[in-house]
């Protein structure tokens, strides 16, 4: 049988992310001057930040780097040992290098310092140790050090990557900070992700076009109004000149409060029961802006119109839904 979790689990945990985060709080006690070099060689780097380690800093190191890239500072990771063996060809003097050894004597590491130094790339070192090989070869070193690991043996990095992971963060985002770097900037580097389809979808992006667009010319009579609403299911239909403008609007609505005062209106002229002021949008706005009109109005429709009222398009509630936009 597998072994069960102990009497004494929950304590444990508890344990651990007190030791975590104590870690992480005398950390931000720690930060001085060399953390804003730091931020400035990030700032000033030409090329790219090459962020650089081995086993878990490694791990810390991949994060880092992504986390640069997707706020604004070009950056890439490389695993040491690969360094070594010809992937330091992609690092120049334009770069940044940015290495992660909690020892400060990873051997992967102080083996490619120094042809670093030779081809005059700035190197911030994030160690544990200020005393250590790879913080004395820097140009600024970051001190990560922890009074011990969060694992009862206090043998595996824990509280050390914790703390290295925090610190890559608050680089990250001081850059951020600096750069001016906003939400759409952000969704410009995040297409795929939740925010980007909010920042980045157009009204042109996910409305009706052509055919499925539901349309009858002003002399229409409503009983063909409700045919077309009935072929295009959008519960509405535009009323549109001759010249392709809008002219107005009918809808399910519309309908039942007609019938209810006049009875049978399917021979009515559309244009003497329409709406000539319907609701209406551009197709360059923004696909979350048009959700928000939709809410307030409390609406499931609305048209799509150029700059001189032409009617380009149609959309409705589902389609933002269809499109994740909300």
């Amino acid at each position: 049988m597998p072994p069960r979790p102990t009497p004494g689990a929950l304590s444990l945990a508890r344990e651990v992310l007190a030791i975590e985060s104590q870690a992480v709080a005398r950390l931000a006690e720690r930060l001085d001057g060399g953390f804003l070099k730091a931020v400035e060689l990030l700032l000033a780097c030409r090329g790219r930040v090459v962020v650089s380690g081995v086993g878990k800093s490694g791990h810390i190191g991949r994060k880092l780097a992504a986390t640069l890239a997707s706020t604004g500072t070009p950056a890439l990771f490389v695993h040491a040992a690969e360094a070594a063996h010809g992937d330091l060809g992609m690092v120049t003097a334009q770069d940044v290098f940015v290495g992660l050894s909690y020892s400060g004597e990873t051997t992967e590491l102080l083996t490619i310092v120094p042809v670093l130094k030779r081809e005059g790339a700035p190197l911030i070192a994030v160690t544990g140790h200020a005393e250590s090989s790879l913080a004395r070869w820097a140009d600024v070193h970051l001190d990560v050090h922890v009074d011990k690991e969060a694992c009862p043996l206090n043998l595996a990095p824990t509280s050390s990557t914790t703390a290295m992971l925090a610190l890559g963060d608050a680089l990250a985002i001081a850059c951020l900070d600096a750069r001016g770097f906003g939400a759409a900037d952000f969704a410009r580097s995040h297409p795929g992700g939740a925010l980007g389809r909010r920042l980045l979808t157009r009204v042109a992006d996910v409305m009706r076009t052509g055919e499925r667009v539901p349309r009858v010319a002003p002399n229409a009579t409503v009983m063909e109004a409700v045919q077309e609403i009935s072929r295009k299911q959008m519960g509405m239909t535009a009323v549109v000149d001759s010249d392709g403008r809008l002219a107005g609007i009918f809808t399910d609505g519309d309908l039942r409060k007609l019938i209810e005062r006049v009875g049978d209106v399917r021979g009515t002229p559309l244009a003497q029961v329409m709406n000539p002021e319907p609701m209406t949008i551009g197709p360059e706005v923004l696909a979350i802006e048009a959700a928000h009109v939709l809410d307030e109005r409390h609406r499931n429709q609305l048209l799509v119109v150029d700059g001189e009222r032409r009617l380009v398009g149609a959309l409705h509630m589902q389609d933002l839904l269809a499109a994740k936009v909300i």
